[in-house]
């Protein structure tokens, strides 16, 4: 998984995941826009909009996902475990993020104070510094990255795994990718 392949091989559904604040939404809209992907962010179907971030009821949010990952087109990014079977059984190449947890940190603090309309954000939703984000953050990312690695590794399909944010700048000049964070 240490080489870079083409996005063309990576087939025309593409998963994107990796720990909080690495960088999926920003990947994934980057990703669709020239390839005229539809890009699905998995934070909106799982959260009400206009909400401070208030979780859908479970079946809610599954149905929402599983209409998404019915076309034959998509860039889907985010992670939500509890989908993932049926995703990966749709998917044609994945994605992996694998960024440090202060390079996580770092992007949660920047986006939250200064990015008013992040890609990927929730319609209606303010962006603020939530002392349960920096703790996920702190405490959940290293066991997720751990575990996404892991897990990415089993897939038989396309994949590339992305393991810093250098590797990551890399991967937009190789797939000749507008970066809004340059």
């Amino acid at each position: 998984m240490d080489t870079l392949i083409s996005l063309a091989d990576l087939g025309p559904r593409i998963c994107v995941l990796g720990p909080s604040n690495s960088g999926k939404s920003t990947l994934a809209d980057a990703i669709g826009r020239p390839l005229g992907l539809p890009v699905v962010h998995l934070d909106q179907l799982h959260h009400l909009p206009h909400t401070a971030w208030k979780p859908r009821p479970r079946e809610e949010f599954h149905a929402l996902h599983d209409e998404a990952i019915e076309g034959e087109r998509w860039v889907i990014e985010g992670n939500y475990s509890s989908c993932m079977p049926q995703r990966f059984a749709r998917a044609t190449g994945v994605i992996l993020l694998d960024v440090s947890t202060f390079t996580s940190l770092q992007r949660y603090v920047r986006r939250t104070l200064f990015d008013r309309q992040r890609i990927g954000g929730l319609e209606g939703a303010r962006e603020r510094i939530h002392w349960a984000m920096l703790r996920h953050i702190v405490v959940a990312t290293p066991a997720n990255r751990k575990r996404y690695a892991a897990l990415v590794e089993t897939l038989a399909m396309p994949k590339v795994s992305l393991t810093s944010a250098q590797a990551l700048q890399d991967a937009y000049k190789a797939w000749s990718l507008a970066n809004p964070q340059l």
